[in-house]
This record gives structure tokens, C-alpha cells and sequence, in this order.
């Protein structure tokens, strides 16, 4: 090892020398490169050098490098200050072009040890092609033959033949070897129509500028405003031609550019076709490819463009009118709120009428919740839109007949048996966001009642609505609300599983904390729902929580009283332990010695359960490393080495608390 570091090391001397005649380092500075250069030679050459070492090293190369070239600059700028020449003395010579050769060899020995790092060998490419350097060509080569199912590569490689070494005809071979490879990417298909219409748009530009003819391929993106005013002020332009309107030899040159114009159109219309249908073979599913061909259609000047617009949405809506992706993107086409511009009143009311048209098509033909959703989401932006700042009045006053229009979306998709538990919230909170309290109480009760009797999150919003209902008129609920409230929560709790009630037990927590003969009948309710359930491992532990609230509020003693019946329970759950662990832990470290006794018997009593929890003899053998004697310690450790299966485990971890 050593000697092939030195043989590296001795192959930078001409280029040291150079750095040190031209005055670019002092000769303390190269001894220090030279040591920071061992350091990392000596890092490559371990039997398993890290990725870090590699990008560490090209990391300090490319610092020293820059700081090489400002320095040069220096250098020259002190020398014609002199009056000196530096022609002869600052002429490319060694020094210049080390530094890149060794990032790329390093660059080089990274990625044949990391073949499969793609994000290296993009690394790799982008440095080669910010320099310039010759073996860029080589590496795109290698990369594809180590990454030939990665699309990615294909692209960059027919970008850099394309805009680089301008070969259409490389970049085409590359794009269809890539489509061959990778049939079915979706990236591929889109950047191949993409090149050859920029290619076609390259050759429009060059007649256009040799004279021979006018305009590109791409849509003209003028205002309708500057139309107007072009159509109504075309008398102030001059033409360049002085043979008068009528001449017949402009008539037959505007022919000839005419036809010129539709030769290049015909073409990237058959082009736009072609790629078009294998696309279309090739991914017979993406619906968003089918978007985005749509969208290079719409803002391109081909022949034919309506009909094959046309053509695309036919397919589209053959293919994927089962889906409500598909309807919610075609009324978006109408109108978009999130994307709109600032248009007129009677238009902004004409095109979203036309997406309420298509939103009611598709409930027609695809009733389900998520069409609802997205029709009723469609409507609140809408809604959103024209609440807002800087809006003409006219269209603030039709925000009151779109919210009328929600309201009957939400009623039609209870109607017709589409509704779901989160268009239902949606329901009751678009009631709450218009302040309508009563309505929302109404119909939160109505759900809960019929539809959706076991779901936390109703029932968690309906009780929050009765809460806020009580309290509106006094700040603190009678006796008889407090009773109707408890009620309400003793039957969703008793409905829902304790696996997902976990706001709802919180919320009730909270709110009866304080009143003694609830909270203990609540306690009573999740005694008699742990021992039907059973405690969790892992996640929401009402057992855990109930402690909680007990210890914050009663105190220690109490805490233990309850503890020691979730306890009692036939599968109390990993995470009641843990809770009660803690609280005896947090005693004991203050002096407490019964607390810690009664933590040792909770060890022992999980344990018994979970006897294969690595984490749990480790916390085990730490407290006793804390609080307990080294014979205790060290019976803690080898118990969990004759009971654990996978002592090496063991080993490494009790090691790291040590």
C-alpha cells in the first residue's frame, strides 16, 4: 500500500515544481497538499474505502483547484502592474490541467467501485461536462452499459450529442436505443417528441434567418388585447416592400412562404402522429402522458392540430372514462382556479358553468365518494377565488351561489349513497366554516346516528360541536350538559375500537379531568375495553395515557392504584409497562429505594411477556448499571444471554450503554 501511494505521490512533482516556479504556492503551502494528498491516497487504498473518502478527496481537488486559478490571476495581475510580459510567463503549462486530470481519475476509481450509484456516475458526467473534457463520450458509454433500465441516462445522454456536439442523428439513435431498452417510461416518450420538434423548430429558425422563410412551429403567444389593437391600427405599419398591396409578386412569394410554413407543419404533425402511437402502445395506461402529449400539441403550430386534439381526447376518454381522475382533469381544462389568470367577470362565470357541466356528467357516469370530493373541492376553490382581495364586486356577490351549489354537491352524494366518512366531515365542517352551528349539529348527529355510528372521526367532530354548542352562551357547561356530553362520549366510545379512538379518548380526558365522578366511570369504560381489546406494543396506549392524566392530576399513589388494575389485565401491552417503568425510574434515580423495587418486579413481570425485546433487557441492565450494584448488573446480563436468541446482539448494545 505504502508503495503505490508513494509512486502517486512522486508523479506530481513537475506539476508541484510548476505551481512553486510561477509562484502560485509557497513551498510550505505544496508541503501541506502533498500531506493532505497522502492522507487521502492512503484512505482509497484501504481494503474497503467509503464513497466519503471519494468524494472527500474530489471535494479538496476541486477547492485547491479554484484557489490555483484565482491565485493565477493574481499572479499576472502583479506581473503587468510590473510591466512584465506574461505571455511566456503565465502560458498553459502542467499546472493548468492536473488538477482536472486527477478529479477525473478519482471520479474514475469511485465509480468502478460504486457501479451501481447512479447519483456518482450523474456526478461524474456533470463534471466532465462543466470542464469540457475529452473522456466525457467514454463515460456516457460506460454508464449505459452499467445503467441501461435507468431512463434517466438515455435523456442525458441525447441532450449532450444534441445541444453539445449538435448530432441530431447520435441523439436519435441514442433516444430509440433508449425507447428499445425502456419501452415503457413515460420520461422517454415525452423528451424524444420533445427533441424532434426542437429540432424541426432549429431548422424553421435557420430558413428564417437565411430569408427564405418566416415564423416557427411554436403557437403564437400574443394577448388578445394587442391583436385587437394590431387589427384596428394596421394602417400605422409600413411594409418593407414599396410595390403596393397589390402586386402580384408578393401575392406569389407569400404563396411560396405559405407552402413552406405547412411543409414544416405537416411534418411535426406526422412526427407528434408517430411518436404518438407507439407512446400509446407502449403505455396503454398513463393517463398523464396522454396530459402531456395534449399539452406539447396545444402549444405548437402543427396541420391538423384540431382534429388530432380532438383525436387525443377521444382516446383519452375512451381509456380512461372509468376513472375520476380523468373527469376532474377535463373540467379543469374548462376552469382551473389554482392556475387562472385574471379574466373577465361574464368569462370566469361562462367557463367554470362549463366545468359545473362537465363535474355533473361525470356524477351521472361514475358516482362514487372521491368524483364528490373532487367536485366539491373544484367548488371551494372556485369559491376561494373570488372571495378574494382585488376581486370586482359582481364576482364576490356569485361566491353566495356557489356555496348553495357545495351544499346541494354534498347532499346529492348522501343521496345517492356515495358518500364516504371524509366527505361527510367535509360536510359538517363546511357547515362550521359558514357559521351555521345548528345546521352542523344536525347533521353530525344524523350521520353518526345512521351512516357512520363507528367512526372516530365523526363521532371526535360531533362531540366537539356539542361542546361548542353548550359553552356558546356561558363559558362553563351546567350539570346537565356535563351529563348529556359524557353520555354522548360513553356511547362513541363504547362504539369505536380503541385502536382508533385515540382523539376521542384524549378529548374526553381533557375535558372530565377535572371532574372526579366521570373521570371514574371513564376509567371503568377503558377497563372494560383493554380487557376486551387488549393493550398495543406500539402507537396509541390508552392505558398509558390514563396513567398519565392520573399522575399529573391525583399524584403518585393514585397513578399506582390505577397502574396496577390496567395491570391485572390478560395482555396489558409492552407500552403500560414501559409508562409505568418510567414513572417508578424517575422515583428511583431521586433516592426512592421502594420505587426501585417495584421497577425491578415490573421488569420481571414484562419479561415474563416479552422475554425476546432486546431494547428491554438493555434498559433493563442500564438501570441496574445506575442505581443498582454490579452483582445485580451483571445477573441482568447473563439472564438476557441464556434466554436471548441473538446474543451477538446483545453484545454490541450492552457494549454501547457501557
Amino acid at each position: 500500500m505504502a508503495d503505490v501511494v508513494q509512486y502517486r505521490l512522486e508523479r506530481m512533482i513537475n506539476e508541484l515544481d510548476d505551481l512553486e516556479q510561477r509562484m502560485i504556492f509557497t513551498r510550505r503551502e505544496i508541503a501541506e497538499i502533498v500531506k493532505q494528498r497522502r492522507k487521502f491516497e492512503y484512505r482509497l487504498k484501504r481494503p474497503s474505502p467509503l464513497k466519503e473518502d471519494y468524494l472527500a478527496y474530489i471535494e479538496y481537488e476541486t477547492q485547491l483547484d479554484s484557489l490555483r486559478r484565482l491565485r493565477k490571476k493574481s499572479v499576472m495581475r502583479e506581473l503587468q502592474k510590473q510591466g512584465l510580459k506574461t505571455n511566456k510567463k503565465m502560458k498553459k503549462s502542467v499546472s493548468d490541467f492536473a488538477g482536472v486530470r486527477r478529479i477525473v481519475d478519482i471520479y474514475r476509481l469511485a465509480v468502478m467501485r460504486f457501479k451501481g450509484d447512479i447519483e456518482l456516475w450523474f456526478r461524474y458526467l456533470e463534471f466532465c461536462r462543466e470542464r469540457r473534457h475529452g473522456r466525457m463520450k467514454k463515460v456516457l458509454a460506460q454508464v449505459i452499459r452499467f445503467h441501461p433500465k435507468v431512463p434517466g441516462v438515455w435523456i442525458y445522454a441525447a441532450a449532450w450529442e444534441f445541444d453539445h456536439n449538435l448530432n441530431v442523428e447520435a441523439a436519435r439513435a441514442i433516444m430509440q436505443s433508449g425507447l428499445r431498452v425502456c419501452p415503457t417510461s413515460e420520461d422517454l416518450w415525452i423528451e424524444y417528441l420533445r427533441m424532434e420538434l426542437t429540432f424541426l423548430n432549429k431548422l424553421k429558425a435557420r430558413k428564417v434567418a437565411l430569408g427564405e422563410d418566416v415564423g416557427i412551429l411554436a403557437r403564437d403567444q400574443i394577448s388578445a388585447d394587442e391583436k385587437q389593437w394590431r387589427d384596428e391600427n394596421k394602417d400605422l405599419y409600413m411594409p418593407f416592400n414599396e410595390k403596393g398591396e397589390h402586386n402580384e409578386g408578393s401575392d406569389i412569394e407569400s404563396e411560396k412562404s405559405r407552402k413552406k410554413i405547412d411543409k414544416f407543419q405537416e411534418q411535426g404533425f406526422s412526427i407528434l402522429r408517430t411518436i404518438y402511437s407507439g407512446a400509446v402502445e407502449a403505455l396503454p395506461s398513463s393517463f398523464s402522458m396522454r396530459k402531456q402529449f395534449l399539452e406539447i400539441l396545444d402549444a405548437t403550430d402543427l396541420v391538423n392540430s384540431e382534429e388530432m386534439h380532438k383525436e387525443i381526447l377521444s382516446d383519452i376518454k375512451r381509456d380512461f372514462s372509468t376513472q375520476p381522475e380523468y373527469w376532474d382533469w377535463l373540467a379543469r381544462l374548462e376552469y382551473n382556479p389554482a392556475t387562472t389568470q385574471e379574466i373577465s367577470e361574464e368569462n370566469t362565470h361562462s367557463q367554470v358553468e362549463k366545468a359545473v357541466q362537465v363535474y355533473e356528467e361525470a356524477v351521472e357516469h361514475l358516482p362514487s365518494a372521491i368524483m364528490f370530493n373532487q367536485y366539491a373541492k373544484f367548488l371551494m376553490g372556485v369559491t376561494a377565488l373570488l372571495k378574494g382581495e382585488n376581486k370586482p364586486s359582481g364576482l364576490a356577490s356569485q361566491s353566495a351561489s356557489y356555496i348553495s351549489h357545495i351544499l346541494r354537491v354534498y347532499e346529492k352524494a348522501e343521496t345517492m349513497g356515495c358518500i364516504d366518512e371524509d366527505l361527510a366531515c367535509q360536510h359538517i365542517s363546511f357547515h362550521l366554516q359558514l357559521g351555521r352551528l345548528d345546521e352542523a349539529r344536525k347533521l353530525a348527529e344524523k350521520l353518526c346516528r345512521e351512516k357512520f355510528s363507528s367512526s372516530a372521526q365523526l363521532c371526535l367532530l360531533r362531540v366537539s360541536i356539542e361542546v361548542r354548542h353548550l359553552t356558546r352562551d356561558s363559558t362553563s357547561p351546567s350539570k346537565a350538559e356535563l351529563l348529556s356530553i359524557f353520555e354522548l362520549l360513553k356511547d362513541a366510545l363504547t362504539r369505536v375500537s380503541t385502536s382508533e379512538a385515540e382523539s376521542l379518548w384524549l378529548m374526553a380526558l381533557k375535558i372530565f379531568a377535572n371532574q372526579k365522578h366521570y373521570f371514574e366511570k371513564l376509567v371503568e369504560i377503558s377497563v372494560k375495553s383493554l380487557a376486551k381489546d387488549g393493550g398495543t406494543e406500539n402507537g396509541f396506549s390508552l392505558s398509558s395515557a390514563i396513567v398519565n392524566f392520573v399522575l399529573q392530576k391525583d399524584g403518585v399513589r393514585h397513578a399506582r392504584d390505577v397502574y396496577k388494575r390496567f395491570l391485572a389485565l390478560p395482555h396489558p401491552g409492552l407500552a403500560i409497562y414501559r409508562t409505568c417503568i418510567e414513572l417508578e425510574s424517575n422515583l428511583a434515580s431521586n433516592g426512592d429505594k421502594d420505587s426501585l423495587v417495584n421497577a425491578r418486579k415490573l421488569y420481571e413481570s414484562a419479561l415474563k411477556n416479552y422475554d425476546q425485546n432486546l431494547s428491554l433487557w438493555r434498559d433493563y441492565y442500564c438501570m441496574e448499571t445506575k442505581m443498582g450494584t454490579s452483582e445485580t448488573a451483571s445477573a441482568v446480563y447473563w439472564r438476557a444471554r441464556k434466554i436471548l436468541k441473538d446474543s451477538s446482539a446483545l453484545v454490541t448494545r450492552f457494549v454501547k450503554v457501557v
